[in-house]
């Protein structure tokens, strides 16, 4: 079914399609992530030697920026048939 609408549209084999709210929040969400490793990276070469605490604030800062990246399931990249149960 996937590859005859890919046919439909013309798309090339690395081309997809993907709902437009669901790229603004990959969008976001990769926003989100960039803006935290800026932060860490500035934080980290103003401090001569980072405490363990400020290490610890730096890398949650980071994780909880990637998390909804790393949860994300796009709609349309994998189908029903392929996925796992």
């Amino acid at each position: 079914m996937s590859r005859q609408r890919a046919a439909d549209l013309a798309l090339g084999a690395n081309e997809i399609v993907i709902r437009r709210d669901e790229l603004e929040r990959l969008h976001d969400d990769l926003y989100m992530l960039a803006c935290a490793v800026e932060d860490t990276e500035r934080d980290l070469q103003e401090s001569a030697l980072p405490s363990n605490r400020e290490l610890r604030t730096a890398l949650d800062w980071i994780l909880e920026s990637a998390r909804p990246l790393r949860n994300r399931e796009l709609a349309a990249a994998i189908p029903e048939s392929h996925k796992m149960s």
